[in-house]
């Protein structure tokens, strides 16, 4: 048997992507041949894996499973490549168990998740429906009365929690929040970085030229406090009445706003513009004109 050095497994990693063991188990099993490797390789799902972890997948499922007596959540955020996929049954249910599992064990570290058999059952869905297949979180959120919402599509999941009141009002709330996206619960936890960028946007409005300094302040407070009402959970108008901000509507049920979750599909993650245009006329060894 040839012996297997530390140069050809790290040139059966940079071919195939795959991890350490893997390549050096295929080179045991190929006598060494690097090519031998990747063919047999080729034939199993987990170099087909691999070969397309570096495709971006920003598309996929945002899933909510709330505890049978409203004091747990979680949300599970799996992802793939195009919305095609993301309403596949196979690609579903995989998302589902994962959530089943998450819930079960309490689990909110993807790693931890994916380990051993979850993360083999991944690598068959990707072998099986051709596209990269990421889990990207897991949120868990709790208190005295929790509920969430999710949209129809299953690219939005929200979760509200409070201290008192009815599961259905924190649902309501969650629905809220899935739809307008606050950026805080509370005014007071907007981060010092986002009211910073937020000053130096009002400075630079065209109105704030040539005014003296007490009078920017005037106005920049006046701002800010418009920017923190808009950005607030409690302090947003309700969505089911416009009458009434959703912190009054959690004390008409003698309630506190304890916290809030809201996971969109795909958020962050930066998409890859494909040129159709140029991609076709490379495959025809041309120029784009």
């Amino acid at each position: 048997m040839a012996a297997i050095t530390a140069a050809m497994v790290k040139e059966l990693r940079e071919r195939t992507g795959l991890g350490m063991m893997e390549c050096k188990k295929a080179l045991v099993e190929a006598d060494g041949s690097v090519d031998a490797a990747i063919e047999e390789l080729r034939k199993s799902s987990g170099l087909k894996a691999a070969k397309k972890a570096g495709r971006t997948a920003a598309e996929g499922v945002a899933f909510l499973k709330v505890s049978d007596d409203n004091t747990v959540a979680y949300i599970l955020e799996v992802n793939c490549e195009t919305d095609f996929v993301a309403r596949d049954d196979n690609f579903e249910n995989f998302a589902r168990e994962l959530l089943d599992v998450a819930f079960e064990k309490g689990i909110t570290d993807v790693s931890e998740l994916m380990s051993g058999e979850l993360e083999s059952k991944r690598e068959a869905l990707v072998q099986k429906i051709g596209e990269n297949v990421t889990v990207r979180r897991i949120v868990r959120i709790e208190g005295p009365v929790v509920d969430g919402y999710v949209h129809s599509n299953n690219k939005i999941a929200s979760v509200v929690a409070l201290t008192a009141g009815d599961p259905e009002v924190a649902r309501d709330i969650a629905m809220h929040a899935a739809a307008v996206n606050p950026r805080v619960g509370k005014a007071e936890e907007m981060p010092e970085d986002e009211l910073e960028k937020e000053k130096e946007v009002i400075r630079a409005q065209p109105d704030m030229e040539g005014k003296p300094a007490e009078i920017v302040e005037k106005m920049m407070g006046g701002r800010i406090k418009k920017f923190l009402k808009e950005n607030s959970l409690v302090e947003q108008p309700f969505v089911k009445n416009p009458d009434q901000t959703v912190g009054e509507l959690i004390k008409s049920v003698g309630g506190e706003l304890v916290g809030f979750v809201r996971v969109e599909v795909g958020e962050g993650i930066e998409k890859e513009e494909v040129d159709f245009a140029a991609e076709v006329a490379a495959a025809a060894g041309t120029g784009k004109a």
